[in-house]
């Protein structure tokens, strides 16, 4: 006979439904840290933290997402939780990255660092993102995430971020003019980006950055005569004067000079425009042969008007150098559009502005180019941009690779 215990029943009992359990556990357990201070204390919220966040971690994305909508409101959460969820797939992760305002900078650039580029744009257009937060952001040189920083108001940009930015519209020049809004950005970022910008944005950077140096040329009024009597030894007051000082030709270079004076050596690169009348040229005009280079290797043309103006050129030589430059006939200059807009910047700068948008840019490309920087430069070996001088830095960005 069979035992009573062997029978199997005619009708088997119905399975139990697995996970619903701990589905319910787990809305249990996010409302009591939902729960305001008066009804729970700090220390038991955050043991109830600590058992939700160890039991979301292998629970289904639903079930994460619902925690994740429910804690992003709270003012007060653990830690860990927002942390953990910060960081999660986006889907989950986005309203407390959007809305939360317990998490904190630190579980912000968790999340930037294990998150994908979407959570990096999200934390981006948060009401308020911090230095801290915007400097790892920056770090990952991504032109959608660096397009929401700068629209975003809230968004507080250190030197390194701009550093880091002003690197970026390199290869993104459609972020300059986004740059360019920001009052955080500094001359020396402005007059560097300029090489890469467009016709309206160069227009932008001289109305912002273009002074004239009277403070300065007042405050050193004395100190002219004392570096001269010095015989010009001291290399860093040399530099700074060479800055601040109004006359812009070079007496010296024209005393050793073949030409008579710099309308002479335009006039012979009218005949032809070689390397070694492009060398006097910028030795007369009172700059570095490597600073003239680029300024008649700029395709768009207003550099050489602020060559021109800077060194008291006369807008008929300003049309020689055009054309000398090979950008158009002499006689085809009122036609060309090109001269037109170099023309337009010839005339709304004064000599005083120009001149120190020209002196910044030959302090900064060829003050301390020395043998080493430039192969540093080749080599794409510029370390940390916050860790450069103003010269190093615009030099590496405007003579190197990187983009």
């Amino acid at each position: 006979m069979i035992s009573e215990a062997a029978k199997v029943p005619e009708t088997a009992p119905e399975s139990p439904v697995i996970g619903r359990a701990r589905s319910i556990l787990l809305k249990r357990l996010s409302d009591l840290v939902c729960l305001p201070d008066s009804r729970i204390s700090p220390v038991e919220r955050h043991m109830v933290g600590d058992l939700l966040m160890d039991m979301l971690r292998e629970a289904e994305p639903e079930l994460r997402a619902r925690c994740a909508r429910r804690v992003a409101s709270l003012g007060d959460v653990p830690p860990l939780l927002l942390r953990m969820l910060a960081a999660d797939e986006f889907d989950i992760a986005a309203p407390v990255l959007e809305s939360s305002l317990a998490i904190s900078d630190v579980d912000l650039v968790h999340a930037a660092t294990n998150g994908g580029l979407k959570h990096r744009i999200l934390i981006a257009r948060r009401k308020h993102v911090s230095e801290l937060v915007v400097e790892k952001l920056t770090s990952y040189a991504e032109a959608e995430v660096a397009k929401e920083l700068l629209r975003n108001p809230g968004a507080n940009l250190s030197n390194r971020s701009l550093e880091a930015l002003v690197e970026l519209t390199r290869a993104h020049t459609s972020l300059c003019g986004l740059l360019l809004s920001r009052p955080e950005l500094r001359p020396s970022q402005g007059l560097t980006l300029f090489w890469w910008a467009n016709e309206e944005d160069r227009k932008r950077i001289f109305l912002r950055f273009c002074v004239d140096r009277v403070l300065m040329q007042e405050s050193a009024a004395d100190v002219f005569e004392m570096v001269a009597a010095e015989n010009w030894q001291d290399p860093l007051a040399r530099k700074a004067i060479q800055f601040i000082e109004r006359r812009q030709r070079n007496r010296a270079a024209l005393a050793k000079s073949p030409y008579s004076s710099l309308e002479d050596a335009v006039d012979a690169a009218m005949v032809k425009m070689d390397v070694a009348v492009s060398e006097e040229i910028s030795y007369l005009s009172g700059i570095k042969p490597i600073t003239g280079a680029r300024i008649l290797a700029d395709q768009g043309g207003e550099p050489i008007a602020v060559l021109c103006k800077a060194t008291g050129l006369k807008r008929e030589y300003l049309g020689k150098m055009w054309a000398a430059m090979g950008r158009c006939r002499i006689e085809n200059l009122n036609n060309d559009a090109g001269f037109e807009r170099v023309l337009y910047t010839f005339d709304t700068l004064s000599s005083n502005k120009a001149q120190t948008v020209l002196r910044y840019w030959n302090w900064a490309l060829s003050s301390s180019l020395s043998s080493d920087l430039r192969r540093r430069i080749r080599e794409g070996d510029m370390g940390e941009a916050y860790n450069l001088s103003a010269p190093d830095r615009a030099a590496s960005l405007v003579f190197g690779t990187r983009g």
